[in-house]
């Protein structure tokens, strides 16, 4: 089964510029997915990493690999539209290659244990072939209203007067 980026916008809450997933290329209900990310020099992140020398910083192509789990867990989530799956877990995270423009990244994710709240997966990610990164990752599902809720109260601490000192 293939995905195109629509059906990718309909399962992950993620935009530009943080999207980092294109297609769908394989996908195995619960077991394995293959995803493909073009990285182009007009990625925002290339300006300051590294001027000069442009590297897809290795944190982002792990990101990329939590995204492809993710897409994973929310196809079997079936009201997903209310749920997020957010990461929880790096393990064994190892780069072996730089990431550059003009790269086709081809991420392969297969799941090591699979809940309806938790799930495990080990990431690759290749170029042309040859192993650029390798991950463990874990991922929790949460709600939205959840997660939404500890935003407006972390919001709402912020934005409280610090409690005056007492006179003696």
């Amino acid at each position: 089964m293939k995905f195109d980026i629509q059906e990718i916008l309909g399962l992950l809450p993620h935009r530009y510029p943080f999207l980092l997933i294109d297609r769908i290329v394989e996908f195995e209900s619960q077991k394995r997915l293959v995803a493909i990310k073009n990285v182009t020099i007009n990625e925002p992140f290339f300006q300051g990493h590294f001027p000069g020398y442009p590297i897809m910083p290795g944190v982002l192509v792990v990101e990329a690999m939590a995204q492809a789990g993710g897409i994973i867990m929310m196809a079997e989530i079936p009201d997903h539209e209310k749920k997020l799956v957010v990461f929880t877990g790096i393990e064994r995270a190892k780069f072996r290659r730089p990431v550059t423009p003009g790269d086709q990244l081809r991420i392969e994710v297969n799941v090591l244990s699979f809940r309806t709240r938790a799930g495990r997966i080990e990431g690759h990610a290749y170029v042309d072939g040859k192993l650029a990164c390798q991950a463990t990752l874990t991922c929790q599902v949460v709600t939205k209203e959840r997660e939404q809720r500890a935003h407006e109260d972390a919001s709402a601490a912020e934005s409280q007067p610090a409690p005056e000192a007492e006179k003696d």
